[in-house]
């Protein structure tokens, strides 16, 4: 399990079923998280307001106001990472959430490891600060040494190398695409070969004794993920 807990994490919950809120609270406080509720959605921007949470779990069909607006909103108002929930797998509805300023989309129903992973996730990208050092399985992350080790042994590892897995560590358990990693590794203006994740996460398998791929999965047609 991920480490993050080093400094109290805020979560708010938003969504009219009670027993979705419970169902989600009830595991996060489980992990350690301070966990609050909101069941509307002026309800959640004012608490949003009042607490500045590190994540909002949005549900977008809320009375009153939807979560498209709330999400804008609470936006404008503090730095948080949204992770919106739907019941329907539209792409539309995706991208407009998106584009309004949330983080990321899940679909009910929903397992709570994904959203558990999607959740650590966003706080390793968003607020670093929360700890010095990011604990991932075997896999210790000390960003301020630009280091990673593995079993207590330091990897030797090239800037890009150290940026991938690091990359593929902190989304732990989430599928990457080959362009997605491209993009966040080497950037938007690169102009070499897609097929240079390859090398790369051949040479990470190498570095890790990954032989039977079993750390870093290669998911057929899609990308990467790390399983830790």
């Amino acid at each position: 399990m991920t480490s993050l807990l080093e400094k109290q994490i805020n979560i708010l919950v938003v969504d009219d079923e009670e027993s979705i809120v419970e169902f989600i609270k009830m595991g996060l406080e489980a992990e350690g998280f301070t966990v609050h509720t909101a069941f509307d959605g002026n309800e959640a921007i004012s608490l949003a307001r009042e607490l500045n949470p590190h994540i909002v779990i949005l549900d977008i069909m809320l009375p009153g106001i939807n979560g498209y607006e709330v999400c804008s909103e609470i936006k404008r108002s503090i730095k948080t990472s949204i992770i919106m929930l739907t019941a329907r797998d539209d792409i539309d509805d995706r991208v407009k959430g998106l584009n309004l300023g949330a983080d990321d989309y899940m679909v009910k129903p929903f397992s709570f490891k994904e959203l558990l992973a999607r959740i650590n996730a966003r706080l390793r990208n968003s607020f670093p600060d929360l700890t010095n050092i990011i604990s991932v399985g075997d896999f210790n992350i000390d960003d301020g040494a630009h280091e990673i080790s593995f079993h207590g042994n330091h990897l030797e590892l090239t800037p890009t190398e150290y940026n991938l897995l690091k990359y593929l560590l902190i989304n732990n358990g989430l599928v990457l695409s080959k362009s997605t990693i491209l993009e966040k590794v080497w950037g938007f203006d690169f102009s070499g070969e897609v097929n240079i994740v390859e090398v790369y996460i051949r040479y990470l398998r190498d570095k890790i004794g990954d032989k039977e791929h079993n750390i870093i999965r290669t998911v057929r047609g899609v990308g990467y993920k790390v399983v830790i």
